[in-house]
């Protein structure tokens, strides 16, 4: 389909501005070098080519058939195109038919004769693709008459968004580009899979509404990363699923989303939330220059401007490099009176001989040690033309360094465009906004720390035996709490010592055995979170009080019980897994206690996870703060959750969720309190 050499356009027209005649005239803008068979029983020739009455009547092999006909033809025409052997096609069209009970929907009638025929199949509801490498443009709809191929491949849900970036102004240019809609048979994955086969591919861009073959978009960007190809994702449709279906807390706080952000994180996809910032990030990481070690530093010809870019840069998370004393005084020699050698660095002062200053400054940011990539911070406007000197200026520092640099305006409406397109011409990035510029720098440099993570190293879980044995037991039925905690302590992870009780008599002789204080919880059937329903006692001293506490549980709420020792007080964490219908396990970590869902401070991963990975989930979580207040260990904390993710890999598919809540961390290890697991 992507590399047809012959395509048959069904619905071929010679009127202007029907969608039969924009196929035609886009193919041939394209210098399409190929056979091109117009299909239109009403003609006999369109734009200059021998036009057929069907597909039948070709009589040459088709590659791929455009479809430009109304719903009501399609079926008929995608069997004539399967008869005859195309190997290929194109859906524009929405398929929208009047539902029957007496037949399958138009759309999973098209899926079954191209799936039954091998055929590659683009839409339905889609605008086609665009392969610049092979000028091959299948597509309905006008596209810039200046494109040229790069090493971008773009992939998109959104037809929209397929129109927009070809359109997009700025030098962005692809190897591909493909309006997938909504995919009755080949998805994005297929088109990924392609995009990453080719030498060209310098980086991959998607915007995606849903994964629709979780196992292989997974291997796909695991051949991404081995083959360092950045891909940058526009994941839309974020939402929380309905926690009334989800018992644990941990399937709450990973909601519809987390699956992605665990996957996305495992691989090192860069996640962007608009267009913008997705062009801003393809623009930077296409300019080929990787960051080093530290953080950004940025140059100004505004004091408010300077400070608008810092509050964002905090707001994204990007630190600004510590200068070295070298650095400043390098700075200071340049600098006018009253200026300070500072990065961020405000280096206008009156504007006098700026080129020179400005060119120095860069400079000397770039030979810093401490900076990874340097951008200077100027409205490119055509208001008094200063900017025209920023132009070789920065040009100037390009050539000094291979460092990235860039060019971040403020504004991007007010960008001069003879000036862009100059930069850009060089091969220096301009970035079109402070906050989609910001984050293309953060995405530069999380690029860079995920490529310098070291090869995962999993924890070994137990011996096959005590494996099997886990597996059996959680298979077979419900695991109660003390049972799940014995299961935790399998995979070492610490836990405090639970005993099941079922009357007065067994409670106190667990108490007696485990060792006063303790903790009285019900084992009643259906109770997940026993909290909510007065169904803990804590710290019971005496086996007075237990037995008081344990008759008035046994009345309210049954007479099955758990028996376990006080753990002392320390910083609450809540550990968890949850298994994704789409992607399966996920390791969660979160703010711990009764109000982990009201804080919904969480962050997810994809197992296993081992301690270096564990410790930056831990950074994601505003509650690290709290940790490191209170001396947590948090290496002990680490090897806790990556133990956990091992578990996650073994639990059977009976096993829908496993919530530890709360663990409790010190700043001598850390220790589980309660589990739950939830079957399906």
């Amino acid at each position: 389909m992507l590399e047809a050499r012959s395509v048959a356009v069904v619905g071929a027209s010679s009127r202007e501005g029907s969608f039969g005649n924009e196929m035609l005239a886009v193919l041939k803008e394209g210098s399409f070098p190929g056979e091109i068979h117009p299909v239109n029983p009403r003609y006999k020739e369109v734009a200059g080519l021998p036009c057929h009455p069907s597909l039948e009547a070709v009589g040459a092999p088709i590659d791929l058939v455009l479809l430009g006909i109304p719903d009501h033809a399609l079926e008929e025409q995608l069997q004539a195109a399967a008869s005859c052997g195309a190997s290929s096609a194109v859906i524009f069209s929405s398929c929208f038919e009047e539902p029957s009970p007496d037949r399958p929907a138009l759309p999973a009638r098209l899926a079954a004769i191209a799936s039954r025929a091998g055929m590659a199949l683009c839409g339905n509801n889609c605008m086609g693709f665009v392969n610049l490498e092979r000028s091959l443009r299948a597509c309905g709809y006008r596209l810039p008459a200046d494109l040229e191929a790069g090493g971008i491949s773009f992939i998109s849900h959104s037809g929209s968004a397929f129109s927009a970036l070809l359109h997009n102004r700025r030098g962005l240019r692809f190897n591909l580009v493909v309006s997938s809609g909504q995919e009755l048979v080949t998805d994005a994955t297929d088109y990924l899979a392609y995009a990453l086969g080719r030498r060209s591919t310098t980086a991959v861009a998607l915007l995606l509404e849903t994964v629709r073959s979780p196992e292989a978009f997974v291997s796909c960007l695991r051949e991404a990363r081995v083959k360092d190809i950045p891909v940058v994702v526009c994941k839309v449709g974020r939402h929380e699923r309905s926690k009334a279906l989800v018992t644990a807390h941990s399937g709450a706080l990973a909601g519809d989303d987390g699956a992605y952000e665990a996957v996305f994180d495992a691989f090192g996809v860069l996640r962007v939330d608009s267009l913008d910032e997705m062009a801003d990030t393809l623009e930077l990481l296409v300019a080929g220059r990787r960051a080093e070690r530290g953080g950004i530093a940025t140059v100004h010809d505004s004091g408010g401007e300077r400070a608008l870019l810092s509050d964002v840069a905090h707001r994204r998370g990007v630190a600004f490099a510590p200068l070295q004393p070298k650095t400043a005084a390098r700075l200071e020699r340049v600098l006018e009176p009253g200026l300070a050698a500072a990065n961020p660095l405000d280096a206008w002062g009156s504007g006098n001989g700026y080129e020179a200053i400005f060119s120095e400054s860069l400079k000397a940011l770039l030979d810093d040690e401490n900076v990874a990539a340097v951008a200077l911070c100027v409205d490119l406007t055509a208001e008094s033309r200063p900017e025209a000197g920023y132009v070789a200026v920065m040009k100037e520092a390009w050539g000094h360094s291979g460092k990235p640099l860039a060019l971040l305006s403020n504004l991007s409406s007010a960008i001069e465009p003879r000036d862009a397109a100059s930069l850009r011409a060089a091969g220096i990035p301009v970035l079109e906004g402070t906050d989609t510029g910001v984050a293309a720098l953060a995405h530069l440099l999380a690029r860079r720390d995920h490529q310098e993570l070291p090869p995962l190293r999993p924890h070994r879980p137990p011996e096959p035996g005590a494996r099997h044995e886990w597996r059996e037991r959680l298979s077979a039925g419900p695991l109660g709490e003390a049972s799940g905690l014995e299961l935790l302590r399998a995979y070492g992870i610490s836990a405090v010592t639970a005993r099941r009780a079922d009357s007065c008599g067994e409670a106190l002789e667990a108490a007696a055995e485990i060792g006063y204080p303790v903790a009285l919880k019900t084992a009643a059937p259906g109770i997940a979170h026993k909290a909510q329903v007065s169904g803990v006692k804590l710290g019971l001293e005496s086996e007075g009080q237990l037995a008081a506490a344990y008759e008035n549980l046994a009345g309210r709420l049954g007479p099955e019980v758990t028996i376990a020792e006080m753990a002392r007080p320390g910083v609450e964490l809540a550990l968890g897994v949850v298994r994704d219908p789409q992607f399966g396990s996920l390791l969660v970590v979160a703010a711990g206690g009764v109000l982990v869902e009201v804080i919904g401070d969480r962050a997810l991963a994809l197992p296993p996870v081992d301690e270096v990975r564990a410790l930056r989930l831990i950074e994601r979580l505003k509650l690290r703060k709290i940790l490191s207040s209170n001396g947590v260990d948090m290496g002990a904390l680490a090897r806790t959750m990556a133990s956990l993710s091992t578990l996650a890999l073994d639990l059977p598919p009976e096993v829908s969720a496993l919530d530890v809540n709360p663990v409790i961390a010190y700043a001598d290890g850390c220790v589980a309190v309660d589990v739950l697991i939830e079957r399906n």
